[in-house]
């Protein structure tokens, strides 16, 4: 629980909460940010390799800084644990100032992918079907495992059953593979 004066946004537990952040911030800040809020947060979204219209939306929904990355093996293209991931795509990952995560599923060795990417952790993705209260309390476990904040991770997949997850374990938010490596060009 926090204690008087925090400012860790709006709690996930209740939609008023959520209106009262947004009331209370558009009377400290105004219709429009200062500049030099809009500078920082240009500068942290290129850091973290996100397009400053991602950025902001995460941080005007949460109101909290992305640190951490989860990428799903099927957003890095991995589908076979010997398969490398494509060179494009690890110095993207590796230029981003959020620290990397792997999500693998069903029948893939983590440590290989997990080594090429750089990653901090490697989390067993809920498989299809798991219920909403098995992927919540998987994703949970794993955040508490890594001292992270939910919606302080921005989850990287291409599948609904991703996106799903994400919701689940209340990370800040989906961004496919597709979007994110745009540009980072890899031979096949």
């Amino acid at each position: 629980m926090a204690g008087i004066g925090h400012n860790r946004g709006p709690g996930s537990g209740s939609g008023f909460r959520a209106h009262c952040w947004s009331v209370a911030r558009r009377e400290l800040l105004g219709a429009r940010l200062p500049v030099e809020v809009v500078r920082l947060q240009l500068r942290r979204a290129k850091e973290l390799g996100l397009d400053y219209r991602t950025y902001a939306g995460v941080r005007a929904t949460t109101g909290r800084d992305l640190v951490a990355f989860l990428y799903s093996t099927n957003a890095l293209g991995a589908f076979r644990s010997d398969r490398p991931v494509g060179p494009a795509k690890r110095q993207r990952i590796c230029e981003s100032a959020a620290a990397a995560h792997l999500g693998y599923g069903p029948g893939l060795a983590p440590q290989p992918v997990a080594k090429q990417i750089g990653a901090v952790s490697a989390l067993a993705l809920p498989q299809f079907g798991a219920s909403w209260s098995a992927m919540r309390e998987r994703m949970k476990d794993w955040l508490r495992a890594q001292g992270l904040p939910g919606d302080a991770v921005l989850m990287i997949g291409e599948t609904d059953h991703e996106r799903e997850i994400m919701m689940a374990g209340g990370l800040a938010a989906f961004v496919t593979g597709q979007k994110f490596f745009a540009g980072a060009a890899d031979a096949i």
